[in-house]
């Protein structure tokens, strides 16, 4: 039995988990309840994990494979864990948008690792937002509409040579514009591999339009889905201290970076883990 516990932290996404120190091996039970509480909450958070990169990757991996990030700038020594930074004289921060990671990937990530390696006296949370219940609460009609498209999802626009951020102060930390090559077409709506519970699959960040229609077409339908996912009810945010780790579910959640903290440092380690095709 394990003897860790778990508590959620809003009516909608994610839970807290205490009773787990991740700087000795993870027993099978624990990795086994850790693994449950994601497919349950979407969303996990582990506070005062105070691990060397080494231990972050040995956590990471008992998820999955991990996928090396390729436009983010890694870690010193450890290609695994992308650095997330902004330091206290840059404006922008690195996903202020509502989104998944790897939506652009024909087997997109699974799921990411964030570990808070320095945080702001007060701001920088994150939020998280349940693309279970943003599709649930649907319409009957619009459900069976959007069970019947394919949304079109791209990585040029974001990192490429035309993306928007060369000339702003994100373009040190970015990098490999020439590797913004990949474009896939994902369901609408999918059925996550793991649960077969139905979620939204379109994101503000990576989505660029559906699959046949026009470009006004695309426009209104995902802005009404954009609009509709990041309802209060279906989200909840994460208030970080040095050492806070969050495991999330890329197939099942958005998330933000609020950026509330000008003047601050805020250095976060994140790692990817390997997803499959979606359906």
């Amino acid at each position: 039995m394990s003897g860790i516990e778990i508590e959620p932290i809003a009516g909608s996404l994610g839970a807290e988990i205490r009773g787990v120190d991740l700087t000795r091996p993870l027993a099978d039970a624990d990795a086994a309840d850790i693994r449950g509480a994601l497919g349950q909450h979407s969303v996990i958070f582990l506070r005062g994990q105070k691990i060397t990169p080494e231990q972050h990757i040995a956590f990471a991996r008992s998820f999955g494979p991990i996928v090396v990030n390729r436009f983010f700038t890694p870690v010193d020594g450890h290609p695994e864990i992308a650095e997330v930074r902004k330091e206290p004289e840059q404006k922008r921060n690195i996903g202020d948008i509502w989104h998944t990671d790897h939506s652009y990937d024909e087997k997109p990530a699974m799921g990411s690792v964030l570990l808070a390696r320095e945080v702001p006296s007060r701001g920088g949370d994150t939020m998280f937002a349940s693309m279970h219940l943003a599709y649930e609460a649907l319409s009957d009609g619009l459900k069976r509409t959007l069970e019947t498209l394919r949304a079109r999802h791209s990585s040029r626009h974001v990192f490429g040579p035309e993306a928007p951020y060369h000339g702003s102060d994100l373009a040190s930390r970015l990098r490999n514009t020439e590797a913004a090559t990949q474009d896939v077409v994902h369901p609408v709506v999918i059925r996550h591999p793991d649960t077969g519970r139905k979620a939204l699959y379109v994101n503000r960040s990576f989505t660029t339009g559906i699959e046949g229609w026009n470009p006004d077409e695309s426009a209104a339908l995902l802005g009404f889905l954009y609009e509709h996912g990041s309802r209060p009810e279906f989200t909840c945010r994460f208030r970080w201290q040095p050492g806070s780790i969050a495991v999330w579910d890329n197939r099942s959640t958005w998330h933000y970076a609020v950026n509330d903290y000008q003047g601050e440092r805020r250095l976060m380690h994140r790692i990817t883990i390997e997803g499959v095709a979606l359906q």
